[in-house]
């Protein structure tokens, strides 16, 4: 059975265990990052705002619920299936499901509502490409942020008792700072029997850069950013 590294934090990483479970894959999680809520003040929503961007379901789960009761009077737009999932559940409506791309969202965006502000319920850590295409159209865009995404360490002892002694055959990657977490670990001499053939699948393209191509490993890249393309990179269980 092929064994897959999974390092996204929780509880996201569960989620996805069980998938690979339920799939013939044996999971094994080892979160490299982990998310922490940060304080948010609903006074911080301006009154023009006219409707709420997210390109993550974390923005929304670890805002207050006073801040998500003010942004629910709001149309929200989501980058893909699950964030507009989240967002339903939380008492958004209408919501606008994108197809999984931020740059894809942050164009439709543009053209809906030039020269008014929207509202981003967002990480202290992200891409700032994002923001940037919206504001050059002349989107104003106010960033809420309600999480920060913090490094988790893991010694190499607690990595090779959690690995039982047998190598990884895949690992899934689905942030730069894992991805550079990670490109750490191959490095550590006591670490490198468990991931020598071990091959690399990243969620998109600047999170395969940040992994750096460490040590010559095979690295291959989602055709979309989101999980079920990353999974479909997957050989067949065996």
């Amino acid at each position: 059975m092929l064994r897959v590294l999974v390092t996204r934090p929780e509880p996201g990483a569960s989620r996805t265990a069980r998938r690979l479970q339920d799939t013939g894959f044996q999971p094994v999680l080892l979160p490299l990052t982990e998310t922490v809520t940060l304080p948010v003040d609903a006074g911080l929503i301006p009154d023009d705002a006219v409707a709420v961007a997210v390109t993550s379901a974390n923005g929304l789960r670890h805002a207050p619920k006073e801040v998500i009761a003010a942004l629910a009077t709001l149309p929200c737009h989501a980058v893909g299936g699950r964030t507009a999932e989240a967002a339903r559940k939380m008492g958004f409506s209408p919501v606008v499901e994108g197809a999984g791309d931020a740059e894809a969202l942050a164009d439709s965006l543009a053209q809906a509502f030039p020269g008014m502000a929207i509202v981003y319920p967002c990480g202290r850590v992200r891409f700032p490409m994002f923001e940037q295409r919206l504001e050059a159209a002349g989107v104003l865009v106010h960033a809420l942020e309600t999480y920060d995404t913090l490094p988790v360490r893991h010694s190499d002892d607690t990595i090779l008792a959690l690995l039982s002694g047998r190598p990884v055959d895949a690992v899934l990657l689905y942030s730069a700072k894992a991805a550079a977490a990670m490109r750490d670990l191959t490095k550590q001499p006591a670490l490198q029997g468990a991931f020598e053939k071990t091959c690399f699948f990243a969620l998109s393209a600047r999170i395969a850069t940040a992994f750096d191509d460490s040590g010559g490993k095979a690295i291959r890249i989602a055709e979309e950013p989101d999980e079920e393309a990353l999974l479909a990179l997957l050989p067949p269980p065996r």
